[in-house]
């Protein structure tokens, strides 16, 4: 097992690390690719989070800063006390920046859409995926599913879901992702 601390970045910053750090099999399918509009999340929110990303054996953690309000989302994403990944969403146009020791598996796309996955309310998330996918909110519970199957299930501590603790458990890409917010 190896632990790292990085600071501020993205849950989902972590989440992609991991996923390419693995030398396993790539999923049967690409990502989801959704880009759900900075407005659609309705409501402007400034939130610290410390993130622990657990897959198969190995616990990652960092630290994040996000910042969303209507016209765009943005992050900056730092290891070690140097800027790693800053991304830039303004609804239309996808901005970031990587840096080169950043491995090249870490997606600015992958990071945006397990961010909106586990933000963003269900019914606008419903509008944008592909068929064959849905999504079902019960209160502090969030599934995922593509054609019937259990793809990821996202759990709240409490509301709203910028707060408290979520965890992320990705079926598919054999992950959980454990966000906590600082108070």
């Amino acid at each position: 097992m190896r632990n790292s601390r990085l600071s501020p970045a993205l849950p989902a910053l972590l989440a992609a690390t991991l996923l390419g750090a693995c030398s396993t099999p790539p999923a049967p399918v690409a990502r989801l690719g959704i880009k759900l509009a900075p407005q659609a999340l309705e409501a402007s929110i400034s939130v610290q989070q410390h993130l622990k990303v657990e897959r198969k054996g190995r616990i990652d953690e960092l630290d994040a800063a996000v910042e969303v309000d209507p016209q765009q989302v943005q992050m900056v994403g730092l290891a070690f006390g140097q800027r790693v990944l800053s991304l830039n969403y303004d609804g239309k146009e996808l901005r970031s920046w990587r840096h080169m020791m950043l491995p090249k598996q870490v997606r600015a796309d992958d990071v945006l859409e397990d961010m909106q996955l586990t933000l963003w309310p269900a019914e606008a998330i419903a509008r944008s995926l592909p068929q064959g996918w849905r999504i079902e909110d019960a209160g502090l519970s969030r599934t995922l599913y593509l054609d019937g199957a259990v793809v990821a299930t996202i759990s709240y501590t409490q509301m709203p879901r910028w707060s408290g603790t979520v965890i992320l458990d990705n079926l598919r890409y054999d992950y959980r992702l454990t966000i906590e917010s600082a108070p």
